[in-house]
Parts: C-alpha cells; structure tokens; sequence
C-alpha cells in the first residue's frame, strides 16, 4: 500500500530520507521491507552491536521529526512503548552483556564432539561416530546464528569472524549470505514476499495460500502431498547439499570473501584427510558425509521448523509492529519434564525472546521470558508456547494438511 512517506523510514522520532541510501546498505535490500513505516525497533535490534550503523545515520539526509503526527512512532502504541522501555531495563540488567565462559564452553563443545567423532571412526565406530559428528554440525549452525547476530562477544567483527569459521568450517556454508537471508526473515517473519523463509518451493510449502502466488508456479501437487513424510528424512538434506555445493559457495565467490570459501575448502581438507588416513575408498568417503550431512541436516533444520512454520501468514500489504511480528508468528518450546531441550535447541525453543532481541545472548531468554510473559498478558497478547512434542506433532501435522490442500484443492 502506498504512503505520503515511501521514500523515508522512522527512526527514533524523525524521519529519513532513503532515497540515496538503498544501493549503499551493507544489509542490502532489507531497507526497502521499511519504506513509509516506522523502523524503530529493528533498527535498535539489528545494530545494537554496530557503532558504524549509527555514525551512518547521523549522516543519512534528515526530513522532519515525527511529532506523533503520522500515527507510526513507535511511543503511540502502548505495547511497544512498554516494550522499549523494559527493553532499556534488560540492558541495565547487564541481559545484552556476553559472557566469555559461556563462549569458551560452547566452543570446547563443538572441539570435543569432533575430537570424540573422528576417534570412533579410527576405532571403526562407524555409526557412532557419524551420529556425534552429525550433531556437532547441526550445533555448528546454533554456534555460528549467534555470531550472526552479534550476541556472543558483543563486538561485531569478532563474532562474524566466530560465524565464518564455525559455518564454513562446520557446515559448508557462507556466513555472509545467511545474515544477508536470516534477517530478512527476523525483519518481517511470516511475511509473504518479505521472508525468505516462505520461499521454499519446489521443495516444500508451508502454507496453502503460497500456492496462489508467484510460486505456485513452481509446485509438484505429488510432492508437496507427500511433504509431511519427506521433509525429515530426504527434503532437509537437499537443502543442506543445495546449500553446501552451490548457493552458498556461489554467493562467497561472487561478493568476493574468498576467506569464506577458505573455510569452506578446510572442511573438505580434513575430509579428505580422514578418509586418506583410515584408508577410506571415494565412495565410503562420500557415503560418510552423506550421512554425517542427513542426520545434521534433519536436526537443524526439524528444529528450526517448529517455531514459525504452521503459524499464520501476513500478505504483502498487511503490517504489523515489532511485537506483533514475535508475539503472533513465532512460538516458544517450553521444556517442560525434557530439560535437554534448552540444550537440544541452544535456547532457540525461547524464540519469541530470539525474535524481540537477537542480539540479546541466547542463554538470557529463559531469565526474560517471565517477564515477556507478563507484557504480554497485560496487554491482551497470546504468548504461544507448546512442549516439544506437541509443536512437532503440529509441525508435520501442517506439512501434511498443506499438502492435502494443494492436492485437492
């Protein structure tokens, strides 16, 4: 929908012009998701950690302040007043400060796994062995979104350093063009055409409205009706391979961080090296990262599915505020009698939290989650929170339901 202000976005009380500034954004086109609204919130969200954000705004053209006039600042709605203001209260709290021990053993985790998966190899543990290396990948992808968004050292340069390194080392991937996707999806999650966390055909779709847009073009009514029983086992590791071998590599390439493709090439090496070493042939080689890859790949990606996926959908035109975004499409895991799923998840289960502050460190959101709770309930909003089982049983019961739907619909 058009506005008097397409070519500006809010900000902490005024407006500016962007006009000049889309094609210089280092986070790309996310800018655009803004145009005519208010940005407060994700602006203070997404550079939290970057003083070189706010120096670029001081210098960004001013229009006019706000003044409450056109009914976008932020202060006029209840809910997100309150909301910045205990946001301010967390960061007296020390909530955004990183704590180094935690960042220590998360990391001497990720060496142990691997030290533990290529011992039993070498003892002939095969199926062992893949299962542990297996879940260190997948916790490689958990360790490197936390140094995507800036919340484990608290300064950005070295926490992206931390994400190329346990991403491309880890998993194969370029850490660049997951922040370049990622936040898109935490800008607007669950918004047709804005998250690209929707645009997963032909390999899977999430909701059956999807089908009437431009990608419905691209759907196999066979295969999205067997969805429900190929996403874990065969659809996951097809991203993962689609990843591994040509987005990702592709994207370092052509932007030119040739030290991503170096981590990436690392991984391979010690690939190789394993196999030379236990005098593996090529196809046991490739066997093993096969299925080290499927069962990485059926763990993060099973994960991630079950806090966003069977939510409701905004359509292009729809908005709604910071708040909303996290408290209507996004849900928690509570853990319940399982306390392994903190763990399991590496606290990703406290989404909503995740969603509100993605710079805040992860390990905090069960300490804050009371109190969003109490927000919430003030003001009238649902806090959706399942058990693990119960949001995976919903999870794949809205894969086959979709799929049903675009079968016979």
């Amino acid at each position: 929908m058009a506005s008097e202000y397409d070519d500006e976005i809010l900000i902490n009380g005024t407006w500016y012009n962007i006009e000049d500034f889309v094609k210089k954004h280092p986070g790309g086109r996310i800018i655009n998701f803004y145009r005519g609204k208010n940005a407060t919130e994700a602006f203070n969200e997404f550079h939290n950690r970057s003083p070189k954000a706010h120096k670029m705004l001081k210098l960004m053209k001013k229009t006019r302040p706000d003044e409450g006039k056109s009914k976008l600042d932020g202060n006029l709605d209840p809910l997100t007043k309150e909301f910045n203001e205990l946001r301010v209260q967390f960061k007296k709290e020390g909530m955004f400060d990183p704590s180094y021990a935690h960042i220590a053993y998360r990391i001497g985790e990720l060496l142990a796994m691997h030290v533990v998966g290529f011992w039993l190899l070498s003892a002939g543990y095969i199926a062992s062995a893949i299962a542990i290396l297996g879940l260190a990948q997948g916790r490689c992808g958990w360790f490197m979104h936390e140094g995507g968004h800036g919340s484990l050292t608290g300064k950005l340069p070295i926490d992206i350093a931390i994400q190329v390194i346990s991403y491309g080392t880890g998993c194969g991937m370029s850490a660049a063009f997951w922040r370049n996707q990622h936040n898109k999806h935490h800008a607007t999650p669950q918004k047709v055409g804005h998250d690209v966390d929707l645009d997963t055909l032909p390999l899977v779709m999430f909701h059956s409205s999807l089908k009437d847009g431009k990608q419905g073009k691209m759907v196999n009514k066979t295969w999205i009706s067997l969805q429900g029983y190929l996403f874990a086992p065969l659809t996951t590791l097809i991203v993962t391979l689609s990843w591994q071998l040509i987005l990702h590599p592709r994207h370092s390439f052509r932007t030119g961080r040739y030290h991503e493709l170096a981590a990436m090439a690392v991984r391979y090496g010690i690939v190789g090296c394993v196999g030379v070493q236990l005098d593996y042939t090529a196809m046991q080689v490739v066997g093993g990262y096969l299925a080290y890859n499927w069962l990485a790949s059926m763990y993060i990606f099973c994960n991630f599915a079950v806090s966003h996926t069977h939510l409701p959908v905004l359509q292009r035109d729809e908005d709604v505020s910071w708040v909303r975004y996290a408290a209507d499409h996004t849900m928690n895991i509570k853990p319940g009698q399982f306390k392994w799923v903190d763990w399991w998840m590496s606290y990703l289960n406290y989404q909503i939290e995740h969603h509100l502050f993605p710079s805040m460190p992860q390990f905090n959101h069960p300490k804050i989650s009371p109190r969003i709770k109490q927000l919430f309930k003030k003001h009238g909003v649902t806090y959706i929170e399942d058990s693990y089982t119960g949001a995976m049983k919903t999870t794949f019961n809205n894969l086959d339901q979709v799929g049903h739907d675009v079968f016979y619909g």
